[in-house]
């Protein structure tokens, strides 16, 4: 037996399941065959395909998986022996119908050649090889760099020139809204800034640092949604060590960059003290990004809870709460201590 009675259609399966990426398995018999007689169609086999084998797939009359024989199987048991006494039983399985990201999720553990695929019945309709998810798995990560920006994942190099707009002018607009919640921001402290103009100058460092700070927790928390390591009911876990990464990195680079302050009032002579401001950009700093790193697994968690890809655009939102936070924090703390 060296099919199985089930049509091999993936081309009727959608896009991104493991229907679509699966072949037509080898190897398969019947449990009551002997090891001898598997041994000689393996041979035969191996001379009529290309196809590269690793497992023997042990069906039962009506097609249903119910076990595995390796290679090294075949060839240390008896030849009298029954497939059904030497093969590994309730083997690890694909369902036809599951997604690649919850392939990947179940098989990222696990590093198999190759995973028997089944129907919701238990029937095995085909094989999918590791390599193939290994791939789509790369795609999936490579596209989420992507989509964090906008970018579809659709597009690629060579996408045609008004595809590739389509694709991204809609987000650049959408940016560009989210933009202006920043320039409100510092428009409302617009007289602090009048009367304290080095505060200008700093502001661009606040807004690079917690936005790294926010970038590096969401690349973070996309891994771990792509892969299930973040499961619902592990998010607050997930926040109050963002949260707490967020702070303590915020507080070090905080310190220097109230160093930097400090020495740059100091050089420009400026009207107000330079340890307030110091003291202020610190203070800023760590506010900012803690809240940053907070952002960073919010943005993407509230996405899945609202039915959208995690990834959409992501760091589009999640500049705007950076730009916010460390230009309020900043700007906010100067007014109310210094005018």
């Amino acid at each position: 037996m060296n099919s199985t009675s089930a049509p091999f259609e993936p081309q009727n399966y959608p896009e991104q399941s493991v229907g679509r990426l699966m072949e037509p398995p080898i190897a398969v018999f019947l449990p009551i065959l002997t090891v001898g007689d598997a041994t000689e169609i393996v041979r035969d086999l191996a001379t009529s395909t290309t196809r590269v084998f690793t497992y023997g797939y042990i069906v039962d009359a009506t097609g249903i998986l119910v076990g595995v024989v390796t290679m090294r199987d075949l060839l240390l048991n008896s030849p009298d022996e029954p497939l059904e006494t030497v093969m590994l039983k309730e083997p690890f399985s694909l369902g036809v119908n599951d997604t690649v990201i919850e392939a990947i999720r179940s098989t990222v553990q696990k590093h198999y050649p190759s995973y028997p695929v089944c129907d919701d019945r238990g029937v095995m309709v085909g094989i999918v090889r590791g390599s193939k998810l290994f791939e789509e798995q790369a795609v999936e990560i490579s596209a989420q760099a992507g989509a964090m920006v906008g970018v579809e994942r659709e597009e690629r190099a060579n996408t045609s020139f008004w595809q590739c707009l389509k694709f991204r002018h809609p987000w650049l607009q959408f940016n560009l809204l989210t933009a202006f919640v920043a320039a409100g921001v510092v428009g409302i402290f617009e007289g602090t800034i009048e009367k304290i103009v080095v505060l200008a100058v700093f502001l661009p460092v606040l807004a690079g640092q917690s936005g790294n700070t926010g970038c590096q927790a969401l690349a973070v928390s996309l891994r771990s949604l792509t892969l299930g390591d973040l499961k619902p009911g592990t998010e607050k876990r997930q926040f109050m060590k963002e949260a707490a990464l967020g702070f303590t990195n915020g507080a070090l680079v905080g310190l220097t960059a109230g160093i930097g302050m400090y020495f740059y009032a100091t050089w420009q002579h400026v009207g107000e003290s330079p340890v307030k401001l110091a003291t202020i950009v610190f203070l800023a700093m760590t506010g900012s990004c803690f809240l940053s790193g907070i952002a960073g697994v919010m943005v993407p968690v509230t996405l899945k809870k609202l039915g959208a890809d995690p990834a959409t655009a992501s760091s589009i939102f999640l500049t705007t709460a950076t730009d916010v936070a460390s230009m309020g924090f900043f700007l906010g703390i100067a007014t109310v201590w210094l005018t």
